[in-house]
């Protein structure tokens, strides 16, 4: 009795939408439009989908909608609000202690677009289920949802129906992202009530095939001079450019790469700019308070500072009241949920990208070329894979007379960009990566 009560409470304060005008740790009323809500997908509506969408403060009749899936998966889309291309951020340097506070930012992609960023998959964020499920959330499963999670939010927000429609996220969303792209279209030519103006798709740093990423790190690693000249002569010899499923007889190769692993123990994959556990300014005693309430993120020697800070507003109960978030619905909030429950069925995100190429849909594929989690060697491997001609020449692209990074483009309205010292997301270059998003979404040059 008391199981279907909650269900009923639940199910009564879903799939709506609600204005929130204060935000604790901003000072005073929000400078921009923020909407906050849940959809419900799924044949009982079991999914309730937690969004939050921020309209455009240039023109939001017109502007593009972008909705943005942060990666994981299981990594909440606070990761892109708060952290890579929202208009407030939290405030890391000097924090004291106490509950966060969140600033303007100046690099926000909601400038120039409409915004959703979306919780997903069920379990992320403040995303829950209203039952036990008894399917287990895949890439080619989440991206039906989002199609369903789509179609039900513009039946909510019609105004926004004939907006140009792209999809964005970054690192694990590039598995997901250009499946979710052939629903849509695929919807489209069905009929489906609401032809979406699906124009595109952007993606940063994108998992793509996972295999491929990890045997493009020893190159990546070479050419950063992170590993000898003799060292990587000596990989490639003996292991013959493979070096993920090794024969287990090839004892040289296996011990090569033992080598390069000592080499690199010390590397942020991320970001190799950055120390491996980024000391925080702030005194050790708060970091320490933030792990204590934080049990979830792992206890080890480094901490992912922003993780716990993120963790610690959003567990704030003010802040989940503010953001309108279903009381009892799910327990910690963590920013990134690691074991989630998950079917990564998508091995290769190549075949999606032809088809969406085959349709027409424009593209901005960005690399942060100081990430070696899916270095860009990577990236552009399987561009080349698609086999379309060259229409703009490789050639760096300038913020105020400086090389900001480098992009080629193809004859599959595809365009491909380097940001020069980034890393695995936009939080690394964030005013760089909002120039880039800014003039490919205008239709410029970069």
């Amino acid at each position: 009795m008391l199981l279907l009560l909650l269900l009923l409470i639940l199910s009564t304060h879903a799939n709506s939408g609600s204005i929130v005008k204060f935000l604790p740790g901003f000072e005073g009323p929000l400078p921009f439009e923020l909407e906050t809500g849940y959809i419900g997908v799924g044949e009982e509506e079991e999914v309730q989908l937690f969004y939050y969408f921020i309209k455009s403060e240039k023109n939001p009749k017109e502007d593009p909608l972008l909705l943005w899936l942060s990666g994981g998966p299981g990594c909440s889309s606070i990761s892109g609000l708060l952290l890579e291309n929202g208009p407030v951020t939290l405030k890391v340097d000097g924090y004291n202690g106490g509950s966060p506070t969140l600033v303007s930012t100046t690099y926000a992609w909601t400038k120039v677009a409409n915004m959703i960023f979306l919780d997903q998959p069920v379990g992320t964020g403040f995303s829950y289920a209203t039952t036990q499920l008894l399917d287990t959330p895949s890439d080619s499963g989440e991206a039906k949802r989002i199609h369903e999670f789509l179609r039900k939010w513009l039946s909510k927000h019609t105004e926004f129906i004939s907006n140009p429609f792209y999809v964005g996220g970054d690192s694990y969303s590039g598995m997901v992202v250009p499946a979710t792209i052939q629903e849509i279209s695929k919807g489209n030519d069905l009929g489906f009530e609401h032809q979406i103006n699906l124009q595109g798709y952007v993606l940063g740093n994108p998992a793509t095939n996972t295999e491929c990423e990890k045997n493009y790190q020893i190159p990546f690693a070479h050419g950063m001079a992170l590993i000898s000249d003799e060292l990587y002569q000596s990989l490639t010899r003996s292991c013959q450019g493979n070096y993920v499923n090794v024969d287990p007889l090839n004892t040289e190769c296996l011990n090569l790469i033992e080598e390069f692993q000592k080499c690199i123990s010390g590397i942020n994959l991320a970001y190799i700019l950055e120390p491996l556990c980024k000391m925080a300014s702030s005194p050790r005693r708060y970091i320490e308070e933030l792990v204590l309430a934080n049990p979830s993120v792992p206890s080890t020697d480094c901490y992912t500072y922003t993780d716990l800070i993120s963790s610690h507003w959003a567990n704030n109960e003010s802040v989940r009241e503010a953001l309108h978030v279903v009381k009892g619905s799910i327990g910690k909030w963590v920013r990134c949920y690691v074991g989630i429950p998950y079917n990564k069925n998508i091995k290769s995100s190549v075949p999606y990208h032809m088809n969406n190429s085959i349709k027409g849909y424009r593209s901005l594929i960005y690399s942060g070329d100081h990430d070696m989690e899916v270095p860009f060697l990577s990236t552009q491997a399987w561009i080349r894979s698609l086999n379309y001609s060259i229409t703009d020449n490789w050639r760096p692209w300038m913020i105020n007379n400086q090389v900001a990074g480098y992009t080629q483009t193809y004859a599959n309205k595809m365009t491909f960009a380097t940001v020069k010292g980034g890393g695995h997301t936009a939080e690394y270059k964030p005013n760089e990566s909002f120039i880039l998003f800014q003039r490919w979404i205008s239709g410029q040059l970069l």
